[in-house]
């Protein structure tokens, strides 16, 4: 009789069944210093970490939704970072090549929650990573310098679902439901890119009379940052009009100036009053510099040249 007990009991056994239980956490999706002006995307990641217990070897479907996050998003491809009223975008994905976008469920967008599974053990527990990559689209040169945040929490942001499942079905809010917080920030900072167009005065005979020339100083500065354009005194380090270009011992007097009518000097610091000051938009700003050859004894002929320091201080 108490082989027959046992025998009955050994059979009962697999038709026990346990509620399955999952809990999840997500570290931060950190971006760091990002630069607008440079027109590259960065990228990030962070992980999702797993765990879960049930019946034993049972297979349990994972499906962790991602809405838009507490900055919003403005498209399919656009979630939003914000700091205050300004905003940066940024997107998530589910695969390394950023091609995937990580959805969910309730939102209005067409992609949805990638699909995870996890196979209980034998004594009935199982836990894991998933990856969750980042990225910060370049092209987004007029956004203002500061920090930005989107938070993800609560059951409209991550209504992460689980239930035990054999398929791939994400689409729906079927299954236990639970949340996890996380953040994705990135900072901005003041910055300032510059380029520089040649002035060349052509070839001259005699200079007995005014030879002008103009070239130029191409400035991009983030939205704001106010900045100041100086240039040096070449290579000679002479004052703004009285700069020298040079062949050999020999030497041509020319300079620089801001004005068309060649009556503003452009130079540095050591003449005060003399740089010229703006503020960024995110956009080029073009400056023309304005060169000017006066009448002087003409040296003997060949090329004369200079090279003049651009410095962008902001």
């Amino acid at each position: 009789m108490l082989r027959t007990v046992s025998l009955i009991l050994f059979l009962m056994l697999p038709s026990l069944s346990f509620a399955q239980s999952c809990s999840f956490s997500v570290s931060s999706l950190n971006f760091g210093a990002v630069d607008t002006l440079s027109g590259a995307q960065i990228n990030s990641t962070a992980s999702i970490s797993v765990n879960c217990t049930g019946t034993p070897l049972q297979r349990i479907l994972l499906c962790p939704n991602l809405a838009a996050g507490s900055g919003g998003a403005t498209s399919a491809a656009a979630r939003q970072m914000k700091s205050g009223s300004n905003a940066l975008n940024f997107q998530l994905y589910s695969d390394v090549a950023r091609s995937i976008v990580w959805g969910s469920y309730n939102w209005s967008y067409a992609a949805r929650s990638p699909a995870y599974a996890l196979t209980l053990s034998a004594l009935g527990s199982a836990s894991g990573t998933i990856t969750l990559y980042g990225a910060v689209p370049g092209g987004q040169s007029t956004v203002v310098p500061g920090t930005y945040l989107s938070t993800f929490s609560g059951a409209t942001n991550t209504p992460f679902r689980y239930r035990y499942n054999s398929g791939s079905n994400c689409n729906s809010s079927t299954g236990t439901a639970t949340t996890a917080t996380f953040t994705v920030n990135a900072s901005v900072a003041a910055n300032c890119l510059v380029a520089v167009q040649n002035i060349d005065f052509g070839a001259k005979g005699v200079l007995s009379a005014n030879s002008d020339a103009t070239g130029g100083v191409s400035v991009t500065c983030t939205p704001g940052t106010t900045y100041t354009v100086a240039l040096n005194g070449g290579t000679t380090n002479s004052a703004p009009t009285a700069r020298k270009m040079s062949k050999g011992a020999e030497t041509v007097t020319y300079g620089l100036y801001k004005d068309a009518a060649r009556s503003q000097p452009w130079g540095d610091a050591t003449t005060p009053g003399s740089t010229v000051p703006g503020a960024g938009n995110g956009l080029i700003q073009a400056l023309t510099v304005y060169g000017r050859v006066p009448p002087q004894t003409t040296p003997t002929p060949g090329t004369y040249t200079d090279t003049v320091v651009v410095t962008v201080t902001y």
